[in-house]
């Protein structure tokens, strides 16, 4: 493979490990936002725990801040005195005058005098005989005769801080008793192998002949570094354990007041699913056992009011179906009389033959109502079944549009047809789904101003649809849903022109949500209306989709044009007003 294909090769790899790991990273944010969202107790938890943690550092930092000032300025400040001592003793030894010097400093035998300085080193580190051991090293340099410098230990020149060195030496006209340079640093002295973190103290000791004498004293703070190391491992575990007792103490109080609300919640929704038996423990006298107490209460009248409105409606629908059942009888025999007083109308005089003719219309439309009544007792008895059979759904709209067409003319309305060239065939009862047709196309008819009616069928791999379109006056906001109610009429001072009893579609979305499918409305004012039937294609097999629009494809397109449209600002009038447009 040549070597630029395999640098793509590598790349698109690479891609593909980076786009599966954002995947991955982005389902584990969204599944850890929903455990967020959805959990009240994490939520306190949460947040208790973040505030304590805040709260510790501060407090922590702040004690940890305030431990290692006090410790540091003591040991300076105690450190900055011995060096002081010190210092006093070198300037004196180094002050004596020559005779002074030989008296103190010669032995009884007579012996050459001993350097002062090397005395005074002896008194101060400890190793003379007036001398107490300490535990920091002196190193005194003559800047005019190295030959005269001392050190102690294991302290040479070169252990000394550069820049304490050159600040020194910026001011080397001081005098003892100003303050002295402080400086600390870990130092690696000789012979050892780790540096040892060591506060050094510089001073000046200037003479009268005009020689200066550099005085550092190196105090090693090892203890007091590795004390306070400890206290900060103390108040970090300290913190830590008060954050997880925190912790602990919010999860304890989050789930004593989470968990009855949580069985609230557990007892609503099997409330809500129908267990109108559900109650909830009521525990004490606090606030949640009130809540319990309400709950309780709420549910018992929410049963009882259930329960009243279950009975009146059976009561109302053993009416309507006793009423339906009973008038058909009478109504056979009314219709038998009016079949012969309307076959001998031409032999009665005209105002008898007139009434003849209304008794029979009206007693048409008084059959359909109490169809319309039948059926619709029958779904409320759960008794409706369906007549299944394989049919192409085109068939089954031209009969549909056949059946409406004297209608359609008497309305000056005109059907205007979309139907694929391939079979679209359903398991369907083609008694009801011819029905639901008719109701959407008496409907369009009705409701669509002598306008036209637009047909449309189409179908996929699972379903098939049929779209019913007018042009008339629309449906208002929320009246999509409101369409299919029993007996609502959008305009009740519209008198209707097909009579009809408001059930149509009512029996319509029975009729569809018996083959398993959906029966909705779009609409809108002054663009009409639009109704899709969706019908799955094999019986039982539940919906995923329609294969037409709800809403029409040319208020979609509008839609979709307006929201592409960019304002555009226009030059600004001679008023200084300016205007937008679409």
């Amino acid at each position: 493979m040549p070597p630029t294909s395999q640098k793509r090769l590598r790349r698109r790899t690479l891609r593909q490990i980076l786009g599966g790991v954002r995947r991955r990273t982005r389902r584990a944010a969204g599944r850890a936002r929903s455990v967020w969202r959805r959990s009240l107790q994490l939520q306190v938890v949460t947040s208790t725990l973040v505030i304590s943690v805040t709260v510790v550092v501060v407090l922590g930092v702040f004690l940890s801040d305030q431990i290692n000032r006090s410790v540091i300025e003591s040991r300076q400040q105690s450190s900055a005195t011995e060096a002081f001592a010190d210092r006093v003793q070198i300037a004196d030894a180094l002050s004596q005058k020559p005779d002074d010097q030989a008296k103190s400093t010669s032995d009884a035998s007579g012996n050459a005098p001993a350097d002062p300085l090397d005395e005074v080193m002896d008194t101060i580190t400890g190793s003379g005989e007036n001398g107490s051991k300490k535990r920091y090293e002196v190193l005194v340099l003559n800047t005019s005769n190295p030959g005269r410098s001392r050190a102690s230990g294991n302290v040479t020149p070169e252990d000394v801080p550069l820049a304490l060195e050159q600040a020194l030496r910026r001011d080397e006209r001081k005098f003892i008793f100003d303050k002295p340079y402080r400086f600390t640093a870990p130092i690696t002295f000789t012979g050892e192998s780790q540096p040892t973190p060591t506060l050094v103290i510089a001073g000046v000791v200037s003479l009268l002949n005009g020689e200066n004498y550099e005085v550092y004293h190196f105090f090693p703070i090892s203890e007091e570094e590795r004390m306070l190391s400890n206290v900060r491992l103390a108040i970090a575990v300290v913190g830590l354990g008060l954050v997880v007792l925190l912790a602990a103490i919010a999860y304890l109080v989050a789930r004593q007041v989470v968990s009855p609300v949580r069985l609230a919640r557990e007892a609503a929704e099997r409330l809500a699913a129908g267990k109108l038996d559900e109650r909830l423990k009521v525990r004490g006298e606090d606030d949640l056992a009130r809540l319990a107490t309400s709950f309780n209460e709420m549910a018992v009248n929410l049963a009882l009011k259930i329960h009243q409105l279950e009975e009146l409606s059976q009561v109302q629908r053993q009416f309507v179906s006793d009423v339906s059942h009973e008038l058909r009888t009478p109504l056979t025999t009314v219709r038998m009389a009016a079949d012969l007083l309307y076959d001998a109308r031409e032999d009665f005089d005209p105002m008898a033959a007139r009434s003849a003719e209304l008794m029979q219309a009206q007693l048409e439309r008084f059959e359909s109502m109490l169809a319309d009544l039948l059926e619709i007792s029958r779904y409320d008895a759960g008794a409706a079944t369906l007549d299944l059979d394989p049919v192409d759904v085109r068939d089954v709209v031209l009969r549909a549009i056949g059946d409406s067409e004297a209608l359609a003319e008497r309305h000056s309305t005109r059907f205007e047809l979309r139907l694929p060239n391939e079979p679209c065939m359903a398991e369907i009862d083609n008694r009801r789904v011819e029905r639901i047709l008719r109701n959407l196309l008496f409907n369009a008819i009705e409701h669509g101003e002598g306008r036209d009616v637009v047909v449309t069928v189409g179908a996929d791999r699972d379903a098939v649809a049929v779209a019913v379109r007018d042009h008339g006056i629309g449906l208002k906001a929320g009246e999509d849903t409101m369409v299919f109610d029993r007996f609502w009429r959008a305009d009740p001072s519209r008198a209707r022109t097909i009579g009809g009893t408001g059930l149509g579609l009512a029996i319509s979305r029975e009729d569809a949500s018996l083959h398993g499918g959906w029966l909705q409305a779009w609409g809108q004012q002054g663009e009409g209306s639009q109704f899709r039937l969706t019908l799955p294609r094999v019986a039982g097999t539940d919906l995923k989709g329609s294969p037409l629009s709800l809403v029409p494809p040319e208020i979609e397109m509008r839609r979709t044009w307006r929201g592409q449209m960019t304002p555009v600002l226009l030059p600004a009038s001679a008023d200084g007003a300016g205007y937008d447009e679409d």
